[in-house]
């Protein structure tokens, strides 16, 4: 059995009062890496990077009208 089966038959056998704290638990967890990923991105200058493709691709007719 993965990781992931064991997982999903932990969280299936919780209940309300332990799925509602594990649930909290993992939205805190999700935010706080996504945070870091954006931390991540703008030190390695991603978003400068993807806003310079972004307008080169545009100053070339690349795009269209929403």
């Amino acid at each position: 059995m993965s990781k992931l089966e064991q997982i999903e038959k932990a969280v299936a056998q919780l209940d309300r009062q332990e799925l509602e704290a594990f649930s909290l638990w993992f939205e805190e967890f999700q935010a706080e890496r996504w945070d870091r990923q954006i931390e991540k991105d703008d030190a390695e200058s991603e978003f400068d990077r993807l806003t310079e493709n972004a307008l080169t691709e545009f100053r070339a007719g690349k795009t269209r009208s929403l």
